[in-house]
Order: structure tokens, then sequence, then C-alpha cells
């Protein structure tokens, strides 16, 4: 994800999220962390190429094709924390939401995460199915988490995110 992704991002966001959408700030100040030597963040987004209906991994230019999803990772030490995975209605349940959490687990590894957290909404079943194929274990509730109307937040974890990934291929 780059700077000119975050206003498309932002009409996703919400679409998707209508009661809890991030704002501009906060992925400004996400993206800040995702580049140099000391970068802690990784963010990507996933874009129709071609007119086709294909994805592919986003374009260093200001003229990428609409953006069909996003996804963000946090580290700090050997902990890593999915921050964000988002898929565009009109392709959910096409693997794409599978290939961004690829990307972010990939990322996980090369920061040296031993393990990777996540919240997800109790009510969100297919996205805990998407966690628990890629081996995520629930851990425990956050009560109240998501505002407004107090939805509880399961809270899930993947330990070795590196093994979760192997033979994967991220624009298969």
């Amino acid at each position: 994800m780059r700077w000119w992704d975050i206003d498309p991002v932002l009409c996703l966001e919400k679409d998707l999220f209508p009661q809890d959408a991030w704002s501009r700030g906060m992925f400004w100040s996400e993206l800040a962390h995702s580049r140099g030597p000391g970068a802690t963040r990784r963010y990507v987004v996933a874009e129709e190429t071609g007119g086709t209906g294909e994805t592919g991994q986003a374009q260093e230019t200001a003229e990428a094709g609409r953006i069909l999803g996003y996804a963000g990772l946090t580290a700090s030490g050997d902990l890593g924390d999915v921050q964000t995975i988002a898929v565009a209605r009109d392709h959910q349940g096409t693997g794409l939401g599978a290939r961004l959490l690829t990307d972010l687990l990939r990322a996980a590894t090369a920061f040296e995460c031993h393990e990777v957290m996540l919240e997800c909404r109790v009510d969100n079943l297919p996205a805990q199915k998407l966690y628990e194929r890629f081996g995520f274990e629930p851990v425990g509730f956050r009560r109240g988490y998501y505002q407004p109307g107090n939805v509880d937040a399961l809270v899930m974890r993947l330990t070795d995110p590196s093994a979760s990934v192997q033979g994967t291929e991220i624009n298969g």
C-alpha cells in the first residue's frame, strides 16, 4: 500500500466497516512505519488488473486499477498482529482474503515473528473459517471490542506463521 492508495482504501473501508472505519490519519500513521530499515508494518493492496477481473500485487504508480482488498500487519519483537484484512463485497469468497493473509504471514516470518495474533468479530464466521484454515486457534474474547454495537471480538493466535504458508503461492 502506498499513499495514493489511501483514498480508494478508505472508500472500501467505509463500505465494509461503516460503524468503525479507520480514518485517513490512521492509514497514514501505519504507512509511516512500513518503509525503511526500521519498518514494523506491512500493508498491501490487491487490485484489479487488465480489466479482466484478475488481481495482482499493487502497482507502484498512481495509475493502479480498482482496489479489491487490503491488509495490514504490525510486528513488535517476536509477535505479529493482523491489524486489518478487507475484501470488496463482489470478491468475497474468491480466495483473495487467503492471498492477503498469506502475504501478511510471509511478512510476519520476515519480521521473525514466532506467533501472530488477531481479533475477529464473533459474528464474522467466514473470517473465522479462513483464519482456522491457516492454523489460527481461538484463545479468548474481548468483550464489547467493536463499537458501536458492543460486539465481542474473538482473539485468535497462530504459532509458527512460517509453517502455515509453506508451499503457498501469493499470485496463484
